[in-house]
């Protein structure tokens, strides 16, 4: 049923996605090069990789001619693109099988439907022939969801994140504030209202820039600890359920009142900003977002200090994902796919971010041992807080009642692409303050009711 139910999607996303490219600002996005002035490497092969532009990625770029181009002759042309560019393009080219891009940046939410819709190759065969490539290393909870239907594995982890605090020490300091290691929401909100009278700078950051994988992230990890959910176990919608209300009602008044200017329009990148330019106090989001903000050149490194995400009801409510590497079925180069892949997800590779940058650079968050090593706790301040998280994080009962899909921080069907897009721009209209909260929500409940019918 799910690859039907994909594949009779396939024709809706991929007109949304020539809607959403096109709206775009100049272009896709950055271009980058693995080799020299997009000629092929020694041996005369030439890959192509679309990717999310995040710091990460940024640095693979980099290290990806310095050293894989050299090594192997293999170049590598990269396409960065901003988050939800890059997921709507990446749908448009494996839906139809283009073969433009040989790998791409998918995610653990993705890569399970893709699979089973034969749109990336599995990987079973280049992992068994192998010998250097670390699989026992990999967390479970990151390599549960490289799988297809068939129990073939189709993605590899890049990096695995959950989410997380952050504060500025300097500022709770200043205040005589402390920032509970395992804080609720209240707390939390108490704390940004505090700073927002008292400090210069805004409370908290949230993301409200409307994407399933934007403002919906974190917003539904908040649903999750209040006790709500997107579907009940008969697949009947739970937007407008009491609990999902007072979620949503307590996400908007804190980005209203405490928040960011501007915060419909606000997602990842803005937040990261705010926070790395002391305009805002707290930001609740990503694990990964430890390396930028301890990076050599962050004017706040040092001085963040990172507890649990905040919590009402649940022990614990971070989101799970990674940002892995899918090859695309149709590539004709799929041995230097692999060969790429293995090179980026291995520890070879984050040994090597190490060296060049520093262990906050690290890609972390797939592989125990980097977690085990002493150079990394030592260089990652942020990697107890982060680790623990990743740990506690459960796809599988992330609330507090039951729900027949899996997933943290989305749903786990094909259609919640299309509905969690739908759902985010209507709660971000209430976030700019074009609507109520309540009237948002009986929009969403509306569509979301329409999906759950369909699996009865």
């Amino acid at each position: 049923m799910r690859n039907r139910k994909w594949a009779a999607l396939t024709g809706v996303t991929v007109a949304s996605v020539l809607v959403l490219t096109a709206c775009g600002s100049g272009g896709f996005g950055a271009s980058a090069n693995g080799g020299d002035g997009g000629e092929a490497g020694n041996d005369g092969v030439s890959i192509d990789v679309i990717a999310v532009n995040l710091p990460a990625q940024e640095d693979l770029v980099t290290l990806t001619k310095e050293h894989f181009t050299a090594e192997t002759g293999i170049t590598v042309n990269f396409t960065l693109l901003p988050e939800n560019d890059v997921r709507a393009k990446i749908t448009q080219e494996f839906s139809s099988q283009a073969g433009v891009y040989d790998v791409a940046s998918l995610s653990n939410y993705e890569i399970p439907f893709y699979a089973d819709n034969g749109w990336v190759a599995p990987i079973d065969d280049f992992l068994a022939a192998d010998d250097d490539f670390d699989l026992p290393d990999m967390l479970p909870s990151m390599m549960d969801s490289m799988t297809g239907s068939d129990g073939k594995t189709y993605g590899m982890p890049f990096e695995g994140q959950s989410s997380f605090t952050m504060y500025r020490k300097s500022v709770f300091e200043e205040h005589g504030l402390t920032m509970p290691d395992n804080p609720t929401w209240d707390e939390v909100a108490d704390l940004a209202k505090t700073l927002d009278e008292e400090s210069d700078m805004d409370g908290i950051c949230l993301r409200g820039l409307p994407g399933w994988g934007q403002q919906l992230a974190p917003l539904n990890t908040v649903i999750n600890t209040f006790g709500g959910t997107w579907f009940d176990m008969n697949w009947d919608a739970q937007l407008t359920s009491a609990e999902t209300v007072e979620a949503v009602e307590f996400y908007v008044d804190l980005i209203q009142e405490h928040g960011e200017p501007g915060a419909a329009q606000a997602g990842y990148a803005e937040c990261l900003n705010r926070f790395l330019q002391s305009d805002s106090a707290i930001w609740v989001d990503a694990t990964n977002s430890g390396g930028p903000v301890e990076a050599e050149d962050s004017p706040i490194a040092g001085d963040v200090g990172y507890a649990q995400s905040p919590v009402k009801e649940t022990d614990a409510s971070g989101w799970l994902w990674t940002w892995a590497w899918g090859i695309q079925a149709a590539s004709k180069k799929q041995e230097a796919a692999w060969e790429f892949v293995s090179w980026a997800s291995s520890q070879e590779y984050e040994e090597l971010v190490a060296e060049t940058y520093d262990w906050s650079r690290v890609p972390y968050g797939k592989r125990q041992s980097t977690f085990d090593n002493p150079e990394f706790q030592e260089g990652a301040p942020f990697y107890a807080a982060a680790m623990e998280a990743i740990l506690a994080a459960d796809p599988n009962d992330p609330g507090v009642q039951p729900r027949p899909y899996k997933g943290v921080q989305f749903v786990g069907i094909p259609e919640f692409i299309s509905l969690g897009t739908a759902v985010s721009e209507d709660i971000a209209a209430a976030i700019a303050g074009n609507t109520t909260v309540q009237e948002a929500l009986e929009k969403s409940q509306a569509a979301a009711q329409e999906v759950g019918d369909k699996y009865k």
